[in-house]
């Protein structure tokens, strides 16, 4: 959500929710979520098979996966604990999608004994599969075009030819072949060019690449392509005057593509897929914080008692995030503040020199699309503690879906747990 008006909550909803969870807190709207998931699925109803594989490093939260499975969803991972994740939520076999780059044989294995579809992201991890687990029956490849295509504006994977995922056009061909002459049976094909997304073209020119290659590998090696994972990427409107991307007319554009190079004819029962992960919950969480001081010097600046180590797109890609002043959404912006952390980096910015309303000492502050991406990618710098996350239900009820760390949970990994924290020594 992408403006004033778009919360799903009010202020009296989250200072009552305050007196039992500090703030910061990530609070997800549990109906959004669902109806955003139920939204895919009914635009790419048309399409064979089709299934949305979330994107577990967008939210990697068991409950908010409970969701997207009752949803109908799989799941995308990219590591052991994401497929840990999956199989406590619930996941299975082909639901989930195991597609990693640099990865470890263990995790491999893992994925093996779930029965997961292995997406290989290089040439190279043929023989290490081969080695550490076997060779399965289904396997996937990710395609990397390179120069042959380039990328929005502020898409930020960058161009193909610069990102270490994937295998060449090349390397895709010989890698197919190998695979079937190892033993595989069935097979999937699989890029992810885009990342956050607005331009719907972009996601047709995908399709339009990956048909033509499905329908060359069987032309040149008699390799039929079961499913084609077109990937992820669609955009949120993260600023106001940003619109989100229409799913039917996205579909009926990928349909015309399908029609247009006769897919479904030449590759009969193919099946198309997704991996969507920001665009599902993105919109529908929120970073709540607390006006803790106000400061003027050469700049006017609000602290907070957030920092970028709850929400870090905002330091590491200068993303703007749309910031709420709970009880001020229809007031005028006629102050110009930095909203800022207490982190030792100069970077640790909600925003910069924005323009809202006059902001008081105590104010509650909605930071906007920080359903994915944002807890996901906490961390501890400056001995900071991971944030709560609550669930909003339908009917207004709060849920704690991960509880905040505390202090005690700083020391749990050092070699001395059973100690008290305070006047630790190792003697």
């Amino acid at each position: 959500m992408n403006n004033d008006n778009d919360l799903h909550f009010t202020k009296e909803q989250i200072e009552k929710i305050t007196e039992t969870y500090s703030t910061p807190f990530h609070i997800y709207a549990e109906e959004g979520i669902r109806q955003n998931a139920k939204n895919l699925k009914t635009a790419f109803s048309s399409f064979n098979g089709f299934k949305n594989y979330f994107a577990v490093k967008a939210c990697p939260n068991p409950y908010i996966l409970e969701i997207l499975k009752e949803e109908g969803m799989g799941v995308d991972c990219s590591s052991l604990p994401e497929l840990l994740l999956a199989e406590a939520s619930g996941f299975k076999g082909e639901e989930i999608m195991f597609t990693s780059n640099n990865t470890p044989a263990n995790e491999f294995q893992k994925a093996a004994e779930l029965g997961a579809i292995i997406n290989l992201d290089d040439i190279t991890h043929i023989p290490f599969i081969e080695e550490h687990i076997r060779i399965p029956e289904l396997i996937c490849f990710r395609y990397n075009p390179g120069p042959l295509r380039k990328t929005s504006e502020g898409n930020v994977i960058g161009n193909p030819e610069d990102a270490k995922y994937g295998l060449t056009r090349d390397q895709i061909f010989e890698a197919y072949k190998t695979m079937r002459d190892k033993g595989s049976k069935r097979f999937g094909l699989h890029t992810m060019v885009a990342s956050n997304d607005l331009n719907p073209e972009t996601f047709k020119e995908t399709a339009s690449m990956l048909f033509g290659l499905a329908i060359e590998i069987f032309e040149k090696l008699g390799i039929k392509i079961e499913f084609i994972n077109l990937g992820g990427g669609i955009g949120i409107p993260y600023k106001p005057e940003q619109k989100e991307i229409n799913l039917v007319e996205l579909a009926e554009k990928i349909k015309a593509v399908i029609d247009e190079k006769k897919v479904f004819e030449k590759l009969p029962g193919l099946k198309i897929v997704m991996e969507n992960g920001r665009m599902i919950t993105g919109p529908f969480g929120y970073l709540i914080t607390r006006a803790i001081h106000e400061k003027h010097i050469y700049k006017g600046y609000i602290g907070v008692d957030a920092s970028m180590a709850n929400l870090m797109r905002p330091g590491m890609y200068g993303a703007y995030h749309h910031i709420t002043v709970l009880g001020k959404e229809n007031a005028m912006a006629t102050k110009t503040y930095s909203i800022v952390g207490s982190l030792c980096e100069n970077n640790d910015m909600f925003a910069i020199q924005r323009k809202f309303p006059e902001i008081k000492i105590g104010d509650l502050l909605a930071i906007h699309n920080a359903g994915a991406h944002g807890h996901a990618m906490g961390f501890n710098y400056n001995g900071k503690l991971r944030s709560a996350e609550l669930l909003l239900r339908k009917n207004g009820e709060v849920k704690l879906i991960r509880r905040a760390e505390t202090e005690k949970d700083y020391f749990l990994t050092l070699d001395f747990p059973d100690s008290e924290y305070s006047g630790l020594s190792r003697d």
